[in-house]
């Protein structure tokens, strides 16, 4: 999918650096971000989904807890 990105200038230095150390495009740096993004925040969904699960599954005994 075709997608067009105005970055700040400076953000854009930043961006050209990292390509430049790394011998690549600015396209591959920005793929990349993003796939470490959308894979961080899948795993983020997942763990405040698992909390509140143990969270419901325990309340009882975490209550206990909280009063001892």
């Amino acid at each position: 999918m075709a997608m067009n990105l105005r970055l700040p200038a400076e953000l854009d230095a930043q961006l050209e650096e990292i390509a430049r150390a790394r011998h690549t495009s600015k396209h591959a740096v920005i793929i990349e971000a993003v796939a470490r993004f959308a894979n961080s925040e899948s795993k983020t969904d997942r763990v405040l989904s698992l909390a509140d699960e143990i969270a419901n599954r325990y309340a009882d005994t975490l209550r206990r807890l909280e009063d001892a």
